[in-house]
C-alpha cells in the first residue's frame, strides 16, 4: 500500500493515470504526449507505476500497451470505507461533479475514442491456482464475492455459463470459449442486466499464474464497445470483485458488495 500512495503523490504520474482512464492501451509514445519530458522520463514514471500495481501492460508484437488497473486503489477504498458509507461517499462525489463544469480527469487529454477497448486488471492472492480456480469457478463461493450471483457451468469448452441471481434471473450469460485449469479460463460475456434485444458480446479471460507462496490473477475484458451504456461500469465491477475475491481467500470472509450503480436508484 505504501507503493500506491507513493505512485499517486506524483502529478506527473497521475496524468499518466488520467490519460489511460480516458483511453486504456496507450504505447509509451501515445503517453509521451502528455507530459512535457523525455521518453525516458515517462518510462521511470510508468515503470513505478507498475511496481505499485496501478498499471499493467500487455505486449503485442514489438509494441507495450499499458492499461490502468484500478484494483489497488479498490483495496485502499475497501479498507477505510464501509459498506455504508461508501453510498453516501458515492453520492456526494457523483454530486460534486454534476454541480462543477468538468470532472478533472477529463481536463487532461482529449483522445479519439476507439470503437472498441480492453481493459486489463492484476491482483496477487495469497493461495494456490487450484484454490483460485475452484473459486472462480464453484457457485457456493461466486455468490460470496461476485454481487450474490451463482456460476454455473460444466466450465467444458463450448459449455454455457451464468452467473445467476437469487431471485433466479440471469445476470451474465455466456459461452466457455477456453478451459484449462488452473492456468486460464475464456469466456465470451452478455450482460442480462441490459435492455436491448441484442446486448454485445464481449470476451472476459482469466490468467492464473504461481509465483511464490501466491498467485498472479489477471483478466483481460476485451471488446469492449466505447460509450456502450450496457458496459459502462464493469470497470468498478471488476474492481469491486478482486478485491471481495482476494478477501475471501486470504481471510475466509468476503466482502458485502453492491451491484455497481445500485446507490443511484
Amino acid at each position: 500500500m505504501d507503493t500506491v500512495f507513493k505512485a499517486l503523490a506524483d502529478p506527473s504520474r497521475r496524468t499518466l493515470l488520467d490519460a489511460l482512464f480516458i483511453e486504456d492501451g496507450q504505447s509509451l509514445i501515445d503517453l509521451q504526449a502528455h507530459l512535457d519530458m523525455t521518453r525516458f522520463g515517462v518510462m521511470k514514471h510508468l515503470q513505478l507505476l507498475e511496481q505499485a500495481g496501478l498499471v499493467t501492460t500487455v505486449k503485442i508484437g514489438r509494441e507495450k500497451r499499458h492499461y490502468l488497473n484500478p484494483v489497488p486503489i479498490q483495496l485502499v477504498y475497501d479498507r477505510w470505507v464501509s459498506k455504508y458509507a461508501g453510498i453516501w461517499a458515492g453520492a456526494m462525489t457523483r454530486l460534486k461533479y454534476d454541480l462543477e463544469e468538468d470532472p478533472p480527469t477529463m481536463q487532461t487529454a482529449t483522445i479519439a475514442e476507439p470503437q472498441t477497448a480492453s481493459h486489463v486488471y492484476e491482483i496477487l492472492i495469497r493461495t494456490t491456482p487450484e484454490r483460485l480456480w475452484e473459486a472462480l469457478t464453484d457457485p457456493e463461493q461466486s455468490r460470496l464475492y461476485y454481487f450474490g450471483t451463482r456460476v454455473e457451468s460444466t466450465w467444458e469448452a463450448g459449455a454455457p455459463y451464468r452467473y445467476v441471481r437469487p431471485d433466479g434471473e440471469a445476470m451474465i450469460t455466456g459461452e466457455v470459449l477456453e478451459s484449462d485449469p488452473p492456468r486460464r479460463l475464456v469466456t465470451s460475456f452478455v450482460p442480462r442486466w441490459s435492455e436491448s434485444a441484442e446486448p454485445a458480446v464481449s470476451t472476459v479471460t482469466f490468467e492464473i499464474e504461481p509465483i511464490g507462496e501466491a498467485c498472479r490473477l489477471s483478466l483481460t475484458h476485451a471488446d469492449l464497445i466505447v460509450g456502450d451504456p450496457d458496459t459502462a461500469g464493469v470497470d468498478v465491477g471488476w474492481s469491486q470483485i478482486f478485491s471481495s475475491l482476494k478477501t475471501l481467500l486470504e481471510t475466509g470472509t468476503a466482502l458485502d458488495l453492491t451491484m455497481p450503480g445500485a446507490a443511484d436508484a
